[in-house]
């Protein structure tokens, strides 16, 4: 009992004055009981969220959901806003999505309130959210991951607006300030693999991998 307490006071929004009652209330559960006792709701998990966001930046709340996800068990693959668990709530062009951690290397799902069409603009706005992310549609999911790219080999201009950066690690880079152009330009090439959409320092990017990537859902 006394790891749940520790860890009820290190992250889940109690103190050490609360260790007493902690050990009151805890006496005598299970382990999933007392887990679901010392979680901290949804509302506190998105507030510490929203803070760290924008005081420190995505990256910084990012981790901070990764180390609650572990902490409290808080990884889903199927998550919904029935919210079995809690997520992180997001709001684009004033319609809700969530979202959450699949796994402890980082990677989350975005998933909507009410469902709607995955578009590239859809992408590209929450890429703008999450600038050192990329995203992907897999199996009818949007997938978030970490992203940091390789060192540029060489560099193509497709248009005055968009450039095709080839990275060492053999991936593509495309690079543009005009969505519609880097659209137009991607439609020429036949690709075989994920597009990976990504925003940073006014420019939107789609990353392109020779292998293909999978996740076992």
């Amino acid at each position: 009992m006394n790891e749940w307490i520790d860890r009820a006071i290190a992250l889940g929004g109690y103190t050490a004055l609360d260790r007493k009652y902690l050990e009151q209330v805890l006496r005598g559960k299970s382990p999933q009981e007392m887990l679901a006792w010392i979680t901290p709701p949804p509302s506190v998990l998105n507030a510490y969220f929203a803070e760290l966001y924008q005081k420190k930046g995505p990256r910084e709340a990012m981790d901070y959901l990764l180390e609650m996800s572990e902490a409290f068990e808080l990884f889903q693959k199927d998550p919904s806003f029935e919210e079995v668990k809690p997520f992180i709530r997001l709001n684009l062009s004033g319609k809700a999505y969530g979202l959450a951690l699949l796994d402890a290397s980082g990677l989350g799902q975005i998933f909507a309130q009410v469902e709607e069409p995955v578009t590239p603009a859809l992408l590209w706005e929450l890429a703008l959210i999450f600038p050192e992310y990329l995203l992907a549609t897999y199996k009818g999911r949007i997938i978030l991951r970490p992203y940091e790219a390789g060192e540029v080999q060489r560099k193509e201009a497709l248009s005055p607006l968009t450039d095709r950066l080839f990275l060492q690690d053999g991936t593509q880079k495309w690079v543009s300030y005009s969505q519609e152009d880097l659209i137009q330009e991607l439609a020429k090439q036949e690709v075989e693999t994920l597009l990976w959409y990504g925003s940073k320092e006014r420019q939107l990017a789609v990353v392109i991998e020779e292998e293909a990537w999978n996740y076992n859902f």
